[in-house]
């Protein structure tokens, strides 16, 4: 049986910049990668599943990000 990683309580309260950063980081990186490979991804909008196509994708240039 795997052993399920505990983080600590105060991680998030502590460190919540730093790891929303992160998090926005990787998802920028995985918008970028379905944009170049030309795969679509699913979003949720308006209580829909929405199809969006590669060209539609929009990817936050990391330099405004910041």
């Amino acid at each position: 049986m795997k052993k399920e990683r505990a983080f600590p309580e105060h991680l998030f309260t502590e460190h919540g910049k730093e790891v929303e950063e992160v998090f926005r980081r990787a998802v920028r990186q995985a918008l970028w990668k379905h944009k170049q490979l030309g795969q679509s991804i699913a979003v949720w909008r308006d209580g829909k599943i929405v199809i969006v196509p590669p060209e539609e994708i929009p990817v936050e240039d990391e330099a405004k990000a910041e």
